[in-house]
């Protein structure tokens, strides 16, 4: 196919960037050669940031980056730089940071215009044409005409970047208080929707390590108002628009209060997460919808998400043809022709009416209660509603397959691929099924193959046989928190101590001693503007938050100080500057494994696997697994007994060994 314009991003494999392959601006990837143009041609840089799947993104390339008026002003006077903000966190990490400090909000696309060494002086989100237009003839006027103003504001604007975030250490006599705790979880709960779930207010973010910290904290301190919170929140979630019913999965957000709407992209790290949640969920609560979320979601990662190298692809497009959801909506026309006699079935039970009911003719299909209630309404076994339920999901997937498909981001990250190894752990260690086992040893097979560089360094981005851009610490923490829990499913410590070499390599390359925290760059990669160190919990875990946890498991299996040291010292900084719960739940479940009953189990002997899945089914989240016929840890010294045995421990104080998962669950007060 023959284009009229072709510029610098042909060159990349990013989807997102080779979206803008074709656009008549002069795009140029960030990188030596566009940063070096900039100085020689003191002309202002536009770093302009998004990703494939993001739908903002594509209208302003379609209304401004393929106009060619837009583009001739940004040719002449501007070195524009196009960022996919997933393969380059710490290049978004830093403009992001800019927009919210210039206009209090932020958003993709992001787009910050800077000077020609890359400070910035004004950005935003979303522009239309003539707004774009507008403001960069602003900004070539006023470097014209008053640069010193210019400079003035982005030394200023700068000095705000690198000193924000950036936790003050605590100091030396503070120690880890619980009653932090209790007053985060009390100042949060006014801002929890305990009706439909989620926070109160739209839109509404699934947010996976707030719900797995409220489960946690509601299950350990009996608190049943915040154990049926989290409740309903899988419920509605798995019943609502958000979840793809027939084909299984999540999308990114509820742009309602109802979980109705979604913003239709479905990203990799949701639906790990998710998955994570949901076994934590059926744990709990025994809900057997939960079971059929991970089935369900672990059938479309499958599907649509796994490459040949048994690695996931990133994120699937919210568009199609050019329409947000296109793909996965429906008119009452065509379900009445495809379902036939299903059809008065599915009406009801996936609300073809007024509650499913979108724009124009269109219906998202989406239930408003559980399966068990539908069948007392209906006077239906469970068994009669699953058999039709079947029967439609499969006609309607069969004819939506027929569809346009939306876009695939095909890149595979580190970091999303990690909590995907440990979401398929997660459902096996849960559920039993061994094929998901298989899977995720042969993507952390994958992983180490692909990614894990000779010098124990890991990189973050494989498409097309190719492996590039150095790691972030979110690539060593997700992975290090996926192989200590590959090593918990299946005894071996081949996982253990792959996960303490990264945690080794992380702590001498990422670790900033003065402040007791890490950076998320290498001391290895290149310099920018700023160095961050991710503190906050968002829709994924921040990775400071991750690696404390990893080092604070690893320390107490391998017994080494050094790692618990690190662990308390940055829970101690975070706990001592934190301001509200949802920023810092994971956090807060490092902080239950410190103030609360934290078990160290030791399983051992010939039967240590069924002993371990016997256990595994209970809602355990304040247990560290460990054993095998045999192993070489330090706790695990002295209990090869010649039966298979488990052993209760707390801070390698051991109960009486017992031969029985239900005495040993006794032994930890369940």
């Amino acid at each position: 196919m023959e284009h009229e314009h072709t510029n610098a991003l042909i060159n990349e494999t990013s989807p997102y960037l080779l979206q803008h392959a074709h656009n008549p601006v002069k795009w140029y990837p960030w990188g030596e050669e566009a940063l070096a143009k900039a100085q020689e041609e003191d002309k202002l840089i536009l770093i302009s940031v998004g990703y494939s799947a993001c739908h903002w993104c594509h209208v302003m390339e379609h209304e401004t980056f393929e106009d060619s008026a837009a583009a001739a002003f940004m040719n002449e006077h501007f070195i524009s730089i196009k960022v996919d903000r997933e393969e380059r966190p710490d290049i978004d990490q830093i403009y992001m940071n800019a927009v919210q400090l210039m206009t209090q909000r932020g958003g993709w696309p992001l787009n910050c215009f800077a000077l020609p060494d890359g400070r910035p002086v004004y950005g935003g989100t979303y522009f239309p044409k003539e707004k774009w237009l507008e403001v960069m003839q602003m900004l070539v006027d006023l470097r014209k005409n008053n640069p010193e103003q210019m400079i003035t504001y982005a030394e200023q604007l700068t000095k705000g970047i690198q000193e924000s975030e950036l936790i003050t250490p605590a100091s030396s006599d503070a120690l880890i208080d619980q009653e932090l705790l209790h007053t985060l979880v009390d100042e949060w709960k006014p801002y929890l929707d305990y009706k439909e779930g989620g926070p109160n207010r739209s839109p509404k973010f699934p947010m996976p390590n707030n719900l797995e910290f409220l489960l946690h904290y509601g299950s350990q301190h009996n608190d049943e108002k915040l154990r049926d919170y989290v409740k309903t929140t899988l419920d509605k979630m798995a019943q609502g628009g958000i979840y793809d019913q027939i084909g299984g999965g999540f999308a990114r957000y509820s742009t309602d209060g109802l979980w109705k709407v979604p913003h239709f992209e479905k990203m990799l790290y949701d639906n790990a997460q998710l998955v994570s949640l949901y076994c934590d969920g059926y744990r709990a609560f025994g809900e057997a919808d939960y079971k059929v979320v991970v089935e369900q979601s672990l059938s479309f990662i499958e599907r649509e998400l796994t490459n040949e190298n048994n690695l996931y692809y990133s994120a699937l497009d919210a568009d199609s043809e050019g329409e947000e959801g296109k793909f996965y909506i429906w008119t009452k026309e065509e379900l009445e022709l495809l379902l036939k006699d299903d059809f008065a079935f599915a009406k009801e039970y996936y609300n073809v009416n007024s509650k499913g009911k979108w724009e124009g003719d269109h219906y998202i299909l989406l239930r408003r209660s559980s399966k068990t209630t539908f069948s007392e309404k209906n006077e239906l076994t469970i068994e009669e509603i699953d058999q039709q339920i079947t029967r439609i999901n499969n006609t309607l997937m069969a004819a939506r397959d027929e569809r346009i498909r939306p876009g695939l981001d095909d890149k595979s990250l580190t970091s999303w691929n990690a909590l995907m190894i440990k979401a398929y752990t997660d459902a096996f260690r849960c559920f039993g099924e061994k094929d998901w086992l298989n899977k995720a040893t042969a993507s952390a097979e994958a992983l180490e193959t692909h990614l894990l560089q000779k010098d124990g360094s890991l990189l973050h981005s494989f498409k097309d046989g190719t492996a590039k851009i150095n790691g972030y610490l979110e690539d060593y923490c997700f992975a290090i928190e996926a192989y200590i829990n590959l090593y918990q499913a299946t005894f071996d410590e081949r996982y253990l101590h792959t996960a303490n070499n990264l945690a080794s390599y992380a702590v001498d390359h990422f670790y900033d001693e003065e402040r007791g925290m890490f950076w998320f760059t290498s001391d290895l990669d290149p310099e920018l503007i700023a160095r961050k160190q991710e503190v906050e919990d968002n829709v994924i875990p921040a990775s400071n938050s991750s690696m404390a946890k990893g080092l604070f498991q690893l320390g107490t299996l391998f017994e080494i100080v050094e790692y618990k040291n690190i662990s308390e010292r940055m829970l101690l900084n975070v706990s001592s500057n934190w301001k509200y719960g949802q920023g810092y739940s994971n956090w807060g479940r490092l902080m239950l494994w410190k103030t609360d009953r934290y078990f160290e189990v030791a399983i051992t002997g010939e039967d240590a696997n069924e002993l371990r899945a016997e256990l595994d089914r209970i809602y355990l989240p304040d247990v560290l697994f460990m054993g095998g016929e045999k192993g070489d840890l330090p706790l695990l010294d002295g209990k090869f007994i010649g039966t298979s045995t488990i052993f209760v421990c707390e801070n390698k104080s051991c109960q009486l060994p017992t031969e029985s998962a239900t005495d040993a669950l006794s032994q930890m007060g369940r």
